[in-house]
């Protein structure tokens, strides 16, 4: 299964949407190609990944350095609507100690327009 994007701007974040599978080839290329350039116009994006039902290692290699390129230009990636799988599969990884993960688009948003405290 293909993975599909589509972007849309909320409040000063913008939403990348993900249905499909996040793994090596195609897919991740795809990920890559939408995702880097927005870093260059907006400093937060939000992965909603509830429509995404299954990552591998290339899907997480993926996420890694989109979080790394967002850090480094003074940004920030946030994950949005986690599959329980894919949920454990960042808990077994660790990698849930990096990214910011939120149940869903609206409470990431929420978090983004909170002030920093």
């Amino acid at each position: 299964m293909a993975l599909y994007t589509s972007t849309r701007r909320v409040g000063e974040a913008i939403v990348v949407d993900c249905a499909g599978r996040l793994v090596f080839g195609e897919e991740t290329a795809k990920l890559r190609e939408v995702a880097r350039p927005l870093l260059v116009d907006y400093r937060h994006i939000i992965l909603n990944l509830s429509g995404v039902s299954y990552v591998d290692s290339g899907g997480l290699g993926t996420l890694v350095s989109l979080y790394t390129t967002a850090r480094n230009r003074g940004g920030k990636i946030n994950l949005a609507g986690l599959n329980s799988r894919v949920l454990h599969l960042l808990d077994l990884t660790k990698l849930a100690t990096i990214f910011e993960i939120y149940p869903d688009v609206d409470a990431a948003v929420r978090a983004l327009a909170a002030p920093a405290t």
